[in-house]
């Protein structure tokens, strides 16, 4: 999609707004013309009524919501800043089409929504890269001459490499910037997926499978942090919802369009249906996605401020700092995980996890139990079963977001947070409410329905409609968790979904390794009884928690942060 720099810098958009609070330090000082914003990074010392009495959360009873909404529905324009072509971040930035701008939230809406269907599309490259291997895994065993067992590490590894790789690349990208990373990252997945269906033995694909999976795993963490850049905290829900399409539908779509190619091209095709993907969102992030990470003033060092010149640096002034930068590019990655200390990030992580972790069981048992009596489906017709939790998964991302968005400004407005300027202030609990209740118990209540009914051959119909269920109520939980810790961390979107997707992709590969021993043991009935218990378990626990605690927490994980 092209847009004109000059033409969007005469546009202005219209833009509701329910509330504001200052700014961050990466963004540039507001002046008189700046709109209020609504903000999460900041959340003011003093909770006010519109009359500017200070008020205890707790106590506060509602205001009519016609002076609330009349407090919101006011409007300002905001004529866009484009950074000159030539002044652009990131690597050939010249070439976007959509141009860098200084406040990447006043955007039109076209070209937000513009950004985030492109980067939902890169996201979906590393999870369809593990789901579109398991209708071919018996024709690779035969031609590569490798045991069943030796041949799910395919899968398995690339699934650990998309966990681990994200430590990386979101620390990355919260220096070097979101472009420069999908750019590198797309390009060398390019080249180590061609080269995986080039594999002429066993040992050469699981490497080059590992190196792809990582590759492309940049954007399930990178790409939150797009959306967080470019949308407000009222609106990012729904945002969200879109996003998160991306990761969850490869895993339902790609066995349908991998059966297909198995069944009629071999193994290899796979492979090269999934080199030609990865160069489409190479050429579209190309050419349609602009830097949005926030300017940072540049550090003035002493060397750079004296005025003494150049001066000869020490052989061991200069080990020390080439072992600083070989740290933090290495090592400092890791620290990403010592944000599970903070027991919201780790109690939002966890519940995301458990749900991702299921899904990947509940993939393994749709293509065993049909596989065999008394269904007998073939792959093509396997992989079609996937299509009604696709279908849950886009109802969510529709409908979901848009909710919990309205249940945010709801709870807002109940509790009567305003700012000292009569403005909404919105809390990442606020997402907890109804709407993790009602999911926290209809997914696991849809992985016993479509156990039981598989168990007793009932007809596909019914275990498919309760898959349907289970794509709405885990979708519920994604989206929520995933933007719960883009905000409990504001500062470091990228690092909380790095985490995430590091700790559920390990449950999702663990769940995809013991998936089939556990049906051979258990049968699939009581396999997913057992999953929903624990899952219905563990999320009410966890909202539970968050619910009663996730205000102490998050002021005491602010200090710690901002020490």
């Amino acid at each position: 999609m092209a847009v004109d720099p000059e033409k969007m810098d005469e546009k202005s958009e219209d833009l509701e707004v329910h509330g504001g609070v200052p700014e961050d330090d990466a963004s540039t000082t507001t002046s008189n013309r700046d709109r209020d914003d609504i903000s999460i990074d900041a959340i003011p010392d003093q909770i006010l009524t519109p009359d500017g009495i200070p008020v205890d959360e707790e106590a506060a009873t509602a205001t009519p919501a016609a002076r609330v909404r009349s407090q919101a529905s006011s409007t300002r324009s905001r004529a866009l800043s484009v950074v000159p072509r030539l002044k652009r971040r990131g690597l050939f930035a010249q070439l976007t089409l959509v141009p860098e701008v200084d406040r990447p939230y006043d955007y039109p809406n076209k070209v937000k929504w513009t950004i985030t269907a492109f980067v939902a599309m890169a996201a979906c490259a590393a999870p369809m890269g593990s789901a579109i291997f398991y209708p071919a895994l018996p024709d690779m065993s035969k031609d590569l001459g490798a045991s069943p067992t030796v041949v799910n590490l395919t899968v398995a590894l690339y699934m650990l490499a998309m966990s681990i790789f994200p430590l990386w690349w979101s620390s990355f990208s919260e220096v070097l910037g979101r472009r420069n990373i999908y750019i590198s990252s797309f390009l060398l997945n390019v080249i180590f997926t061609l080269l995986s269906g080039l594999s002429v033995n066993i040992g050469m694909l699981i490497v080059f499978r590992i190196l792809a999976g990582g590759a492309a795993a940049s954007v399930q963490a990178v790409g939150a942090g797009t959306i967080a850049d470019i949308w407000e905290p009222r609106e990012r829900g729904r945002a969200m919802g879109y996003f998160y399409l991306g990761p969850l539908m490869g895993p339902l779509l790609a066995p349908i369009i991998g059966g297909a190619l198995a069944e009629g091209f071999g193994w290899r095709s796979t492979m090269w249906f999934l080199t030609a993907y990865g160069a489409v969102v190479f050429v579209l992030i190309l050419f349609c996605i602009p830097e949005t990470l926030a300017k940072r003033k540049p550090a003035t060092s002493a060397v750079q401020s004296s005025a003494e010149g150049l001066s000869r640096v020490s052989t061991t002034r200069s080990v020390k700092q080439a072992a600083a930068s070989l740290k933090r590019c290495l090592v400092d990655p890791l620290e990403i995980i010592m944000y599970l200390r903070f027991p919201a990030v780790a109690i939002t992580v966890y519940y995301a996890a458990v749900t991702f972790g299921s899904l990947y069981v509940l993939n393994i048992v749709i293509q065993s139990a049909f596989s065999k009596a008394p269904y007998n489906f073939s792959a093509i017709i396997i992989g079609l079963l996937y299509l009604p939790g696709s279908l849950g998964y886009f109802t969510a991302s529709v409908l979901g977001g848009r909710w919990i968005d309205s249940i945010m400004v709801r709870a807002a407005e109940k509790a009567q947070r305003y700012d000292a300027r009569g403005k909404l202030v919105y809390l990442p609990e606020d997402r907890m409410r109804e709407n993790a209740w009602i999911s926290a118990t209809l997914y696991p209540g849809a992985l016993v329905w479509s156990g039981w009914t598989t168990y007793y051959g009932a007809h596909w119909a019914a275990p498919s409609v309760a898959n349907f269920f289970f794509g709405v109520g885990s979708m519920l939980v994604f989206s929520a968790a995933t933007t719960m810790l883009t905000e409990f961390m504001p500062r470091r979107s990228s690092s909380g979904v790095a985490l995430n997707n590091f700790v559920r992709n390990i449950f999702s590969c663990t769940g995809g390794i013991v998936g089939q021993p556990l049906i051979d043991a258990m049968g699939v009935g009581w396999l997913l009884t057992t999953v929903g218990l624990i899952s219905w378990i563990s999320g009410n626990v966890c909202i539970w928690l968050l619910r009663k605690n996730s205000r102490k927490w998050r002021e005491q994980m602010d200090k710690a942060l901002n020490q």
